[in-house]
């Protein structure tokens, strides 16, 4: 019997060797020896775009650690500061590589079950989805490392490529893929249980390539505007050939176990604590009043709209650029997104179903604020129905005398929903394709619906997954500024005034005092001269819109544009990953204040050294967490 398959999992990519695609020992027998009537194209898929759920160990490490650390979806140092940890990239690195590998051999097959005269009807169709989804992980994989083989898989240790290479193979790749899908073909019983997102709906499969290919050319807005304009606009052509609605959406369904199906991010020991970047956007954005969204029980917890909070000098880090630096917020906002709520569970609200309860830390809300020796309670803090974000970094003596700012149980931390694998993780939804065509047609492109109309419909649709569209009317009609500068109002884009007034209290001594906010400076966009023009209101609601399932889309916006504003870590102590930001300059925003990609695994310089050298020569610079990409800002 001929053998199509003999070496498909024992592959090279850049020199790591890849033995993660389990699932196809139980659906193909012998993966090594596989005969003509066993190799089916669609397990490969199925394998792939399960694997990619990621399991739970991976998960905790890249969506979690990395990720939603880079793109300010929680509040974490480590990443977020230039740490990394080679292990957990080692383990990232081989399981995407896995996942490429298995829908590579879905597209490599193909050509050789027609030769073998064993080609069923639909093949074509699946190897035109296969290439979708494999355009998809490369974009992954680039847009964490940078420089990735294009022509991996076949056996030997790989070149590399540049990014610049990468994506217009991509590119090229959805082009062709979503032209020569054929709606028409009828599947067999039983072939939609192998498709975890779209159960093989073709349809379905060609509105995410266009809106894929429409995501991935904006990607390269500010390097090659050329060549984003011209791949976007052909994408976007026909509204009606994007995701447009959430039945249209990539996403696929959590469940409980240890498997690539676990939720994301449903390890208990990941608080995931609001962080200081969202919470700064959040606050006052739309003019929502809290007493319209939360139980009349909670309403003697509000504070007025002009309320600081209680200073606590000693005890909360003031050297960063978050302007509620230095601040305990006792009480609950007097205005703030809907979706704030919605998002994150207040503390001590254990009457909430989405209370986070993970045992006794979860429901604690009294923690102390110390002295410098650590034996006297200076300050007891009551946390209960109080509303506060910490920025990461270092907080040096106020970080050890501060029980309160990392303790579970005080903070905001992400709602009980996304944590018990009842959700479905999001890939592409209907919100980023309206916010993709809003910023394509600000920048001058042809959009089949105008600017004002997309952003709109964007933050509609939004606004309706997460239950909130009572709201939605109000919200878009809102001038007023959150704490960074930025309103919702498509034709408000009055710059707000430099700095505002805002009461507080001493904490120490109950003293009243008055003090003078300003709205940050944002140096990456616009030398920080613009906080509330169109751009910047399209990348806030984008990046509110992506919380919480699309991290690395947040922080590939991040480094496309240096938006939304991002504070910077705490440097009470000097950083030791991240020498450049000091006491002399934590007021301005940089690149190298935030990370820029993941490192390489330090196995390929050994396993595959004339790759790896190759790699950082297309990086142009040093194989670091704070070397910018490609098409990211590099200063």
């Amino acid at each position: 019997m001929k053998t199509l398959i003999k070496n498909s999992y024992i592959l090279l990519t850049a020199g790591l060797l890849i033995t993660s695609c389990k699932k196809f020992d139980d659906l193909n027998n012998d993966p090594l020896a596989a005969s003509e009537e066993q190799v089916q194209i669609e397990y490969f898929i199925n394998n792939s775009i399960i694997g990619t759920q990621m399991d739970p160990g991976v998960a905790e490490r890249s969506f979690i650690l990395y990720w939603k650390t880079a793109a300010h979806q929680h509040s974490v140092s480590g990443f977020a500061t230039g740490g990394y940890d080679d292990g957990w990239t080692t383990e990232y690195y081989n399981q995407i590589s896995g996942w490429l590998n298995s829908i590579n051999s879905a597209i490599e097959i193909a050509p050789k079950k027609v030769e073998a005269g064993v080609s069923k009807p639909y093949d074509n169709n699946l190897v035109q989805v296969a290439r979708i989804w494999r355009a998809y992980l490369m974009s992954e994989m680039s847009d964490n490392f940078g420089p990735i083989a294009v022509n991996a898989f076949q056996g030997v240790n790989p070149g590399f490529d540049s990014e610049k290479t990468v994506y217009y193979y991509i590119m090229d790749e959805l082009k062709d893929a979503v032209s020569k899908i054929d709606i028409s073909v009828v599947n067999p019983s039983g072939l939609d249980k192998l498709d975890a997102a779209y159960g093989y709906n073709y349809q379905k499969w060609k509105k995410y390539g266009n809106s894929l290919r429409m995501r991935l050319a904006m990607r390269l807005s500010e390097v090659d505007a050329v060549k984003a304009k011209s791949e976007f606009e052909a994408a976007a052509a026909s509204e009606n050939d994007l995701i447009i609605t959430m039945d249209d959406a990539f996403q696929v369904q959590e469940r409980d176990g240890w498997d690539p199906l676990a939720g994301v991010m449903s390890r208990t020991w990941n608080t995931q604590l609001i962080s200081a970047s969202l919470n700064n956007i959040y606050l006052g954005l739309g003019g929502v009043k809290t007493e319209n969204q939360v139980a009349d029980s909670l309403h003697s917890y509000i504070r007025p709209a002009n309320w600081m909070g209680l200073k606590f000098a000693n005890h909360f880090t003031t050297l960063t650029n978050d302007p509620s630096a230095g601040y305990w917020f006792d009480g609950l906002p007097y205005s703030i997104d809907p979706r704030a709520y919605k998002t994150f569970i207040i503390p001590g609200n254990f009457s909430d179903p989405n209370f986070t309860d993970n045992g006794t830390d979860s429901k604690t809300t009294k923690r102390n604020l110390m002295s410098a020796n650590g034996e006297t309670v200076v300050k007891e803090i009551e946390a209960k129905h109080t509303w506060n974000a910490r920025v990461a970094g270092n907080w040096g003596t106020k970080g050890v005398m501060n029980q309160v700012v990392t303790f579970e149980g005080t903070m905001p931390r992400l709602s009980r929903k996304f944590r018990n694998h009842s959700m479905k993780r999001i890939f592409f939804a209907p919100w980023e394709t309206y916010f993709l065509l809003a910023e394509a047609n600000v920048r001058g492109w042809t959009t089949p619906v105008g600017g004002r109309e997309a952003y709109e419909k964007g933050i509609s649709l939004n606004f309706s997954y997460w239950g909130v569209s009572d709201f939605v009317a109000d919200y878009l009609q809102s001038a007023n500024y959150n704490r960074v500068g930025t309103s919702v109002r498509w034709d408000h884009t009055t710059e707000p005034p430099a700095s505002y007034t805002m009461n507080f209290k001493d904490g120490y001594t109950g003293t009243d005092g008055v003090a003078t906010v300003m709205y940050p400076k944002n140096d990456l966009y616009q030398n920080g001269n613009i906080k509330n023009d169109h751009l910047t209101k399209i990348i806030t609601q984008k990046y509110l819109a992506h919380m919480p399932y699309l991290p690395l889309e947040a922080w590939n916006d991040k480094r496309r544009l240096g938006l939304p504003f991002f504070e910077n870590p705490a440097v009470e102590t000097q950083l030791v990953n991240m020498p450049a930001l000091t006491q002399a300059n934590y007021m301005t925003s940089r690149v190298q204040f935030f990370p820029q990609r993941v490192k390489y695994p330090s196995g390929l310089p050994n396993t595959n050294p004339a790759g790896y050298k190759q790699a950082v020569d297309y990086l142009g610079g040093s194989d670091a967490v704070l070397t910018p990409l490609w098409w990211a800002k590099k200063q």
